[in-house]
């Protein structure tokens, strides 16, 4: 049974850093592709930042890039998301998000993920 468990959300001020964690179990880690997504309410899930598993390569939303990294560290079946220069406009419920690796499927889409975490909130305060 595959899980995904994500912490480290909170409450922060404008200008302030997170750290997002999500522990994944039940799967051979270092084969998914793995995803972070956001909701905010009355919104639709987006997405955020992906890390492949084939190559390495990581992808951000043009919102985040320059903010976010994305990482993973096989050893430990985790991924990360370090979250610099929070915006009022990140304000959401983070998800992470895991698939088999494919290098045809998009990484962008919540779509083409196939195991989702519970989620964790994100608050920042202006």
């Amino acid at each position: 049974q595959v899980q995904l468990v994500e912490s480290g959300g909170g409450l922060v001020q404008a200008g302030g850093s997170l750290r997002l964690s999500c522990a994944a179990s039940g799967l051979t880690f270092s084969s998914h592709d793995m995803g972070w997504f956001r909701q905010a309410p009355g919104k639709e899930r987006e997405f955020v930042a992906a890390s492949s598993s084939r190559d390495g390569y990581t992808y951000y939303a043009d919102s985040v890039k320059g903010r976010f990294t994305i990482s993973r560290d096989n050893a430990k079946n985790t991924v990360y998301l370090q979250m610099n220069s929070l915006k009022p406009e990140d304000t959401a419920v983070y998800y992470c998000a895991a698939r088999f690796r494919s290098s045809v499927r998009t990484m962008l889409s919540a779509d083409e993920y196939d195991y989702w975490g519970q989620g964790t909130q994100v608050t920042v305060s202006s």
